[in-house]
């Protein structure tokens, strides 16, 4: 059973000003939240139906008094989802590094990408094509809405995106190539 607590917190972090406050995210679906679960990311509550902890047996031992069984009704009553019928994760924003880029090393720079899902998609071939760091201007969609991890399929787990000022992180840069419309 999951507390009314619990569903106002859950269901807060799906507006970025609670997100930025509590430094958390939500993860949603199976594939995504087992792909958390084998990550660095910092867990903080898992909500799983029975047919999801039968699957996975090894997860309570592996993330304890974080599982809460819930009903597929009370998972979809906090879920961004139209019907998740598996899992949600709430996890901690990762640790911020500074931005280092290594000679050679392929980055994509994004310019007002306001659209969440397009963000979520252009992380997930960003990951394909083994490019681990995206560069996004200030008025970028952010990174950690539940959008742009539902597109990402789990690849937000594996590129690193940093927000900033394009012109001031690209000056040095030997080759730039641009894209527009």
């Amino acid at each position: 059973m999951i507390s009314k607590s619990t569903v106002k917190y859950i269901k807060s972090l799906q507006l970025k000003k609670y997100r930025k406050k509590a430094q958390s995210f939500l993860v949603e679906g199976a594939k995504s939240v087992l792909e958390l679960v084998h990550s660095p990311f910092e867990i903080t509550h898992l909500l799983a139906t029975e047919p999801f902890l039968m699957e996975n047996e090894k997860l309570p031992q592996m993330l304890g008094q974080k599982v809460i069984l819930v009903s597929e009704r009370e998972l979809n009553t906090v879920s961004a989802l139209k019907n998740n019928q598996t899992a949600l994760a709430v996890a901690k924003y990762p640790r911020a590094e500074p931005l280092v880029i290594a000679p050679q090393e392929l980055i994509i720079a994004l310019d007002r990408i306001r659209d969440p899902g397009n963000l979520g998609t252009i992380l997930r071939i960003a990951d394909w094509y083994g490019v681990k760091k995206v560069i996004c201007s200030e008025d970028c969609a952010d990174c950690f809405h539940p959008k742009v991890i539902q597109a990402s399929m789990g690849s937000f787990i594996r590129v690193q995106t940093f927000y900033g000022n394009l012109l001031t992180w690209l000056q040095g840069v030997d080759q730039v190539y641009g894209a527009t419309l």
